[in-house]
C-alpha cells in the first residue's frame, strides 16, 4: 500500500474515531438525563417497564450488529436486479458491516447497558422506599438487570446468525423508507424556495 493511501486510511480512521467518541457522549449525557429525571417522576410500574424497553432496545441492536457482520452479500445482489425495496441499502450496510456492527452492538448497546445500570439504581430505591425494606434492592436489581441482558445478547447472537438476511434486509428496508422520507423532504423544501 502507497504511503498517500495508508495516510488517508489513518485520516479516515481517526475521523471515525472522534466522530464515534462525540456521537457516544452526546447521546449517553441526552438519554442519561432525560431517563433519569423522567424515571424519577414515575411509579414502580412504569420505570420497570422502562428498564425492560431499555433492556431490549440494546438486545435488539446487538441483533442487528451480529447479523450484518455474517449476512452475505451476494444474496442481496440478486435481490437488487429484481429491484427488491431496501436491497441496496442492506448491500451498503453488509460492505460497512464493522462501523454498522460499532454502532449497533458498541455505541447503542453500551449506552443502554449505562442507561439500564441507572434507570435500575431508581428503581431498587423506589422498591426499596415503597415496601419500606430495610436492606437495599441495588445488589438484587442490578444483577437481575445484569443477567436479563448477557442472557438475552447470548440468545439474540444465535438468532442473527441463523436469521441473518431476513434481519438485515428489514433494516434495509426501514433505512430505505426513511432515506426516501428526507430526500422528498429536501425536494418539497427546495420546490418552496
Amino acid at each position: 500500500m502507497s504511503k498517500t493511501k495508508q495516510d488517508k486510511k489513518d485520516n479516515s480512521e481517526l475521523k471515525w474515531f472522534i466522530s464515534v467518541f462525540i456521537a457516544t457522549f452526546l447521546l449517553s449525557i441526552t438519554f442519561s438525563f432525560i431517563s433519569t429525571n423522567a424515571i424519577s417522576n414515575l411509579s414502580i410500574i412504569p420505570a420497570i417497564l422502562i428498564l425492560i424497553l431499555v433492556i431490549f432496545i440494546g438486545i435488539l441492536f446487538d441483533i442487528v450488529g451480529v447479523a450484518v457482520t455474517v449476512a452475505n452479500e451476494e444474496e442481496f445482489h440478486a435481490k437488487a436486479t429484481k429491484k427488491v425495496k431496501g436491497s441496496k441499502t442492506s448491500i451498503k450496510l453488509i460492505r460497512n458491516s464493522a462501523k454498522v456492527a460499532n454502532i449497533c452492538a458498541d455505541v447503542i448497546g453500551d449506552i443502554c447497558g449505562v442507561l439500564s445500570g441507572a434507570i435500575a439504581a431508581l428503581v431498587s430505591m423506589k422498591i426499596t422506599k415503597s415496601f419500606g425494606l430495610e436492606f437495599d434492592m441495588q445488589f438484587i436489581v442490578s444483577a437481575i438487570v445484569a443477567s436479563l441482558t448477557v442472557s438475552g445478547k447470548a440468545l439474540g447472537k444465535g438468532v442473527a446468525q441463523r436469521n441473518s438476511t431476513p434481519i438485515v434486509h428489514a433494516v434495509g428496508t426501514i433505512l430505505n423508507k426513511f432515506s426516501k422520507k428526507d430526500k422528498e423532504t429536501k425536494k418539497n423544501k427546495e420546490k418552496t424556495r
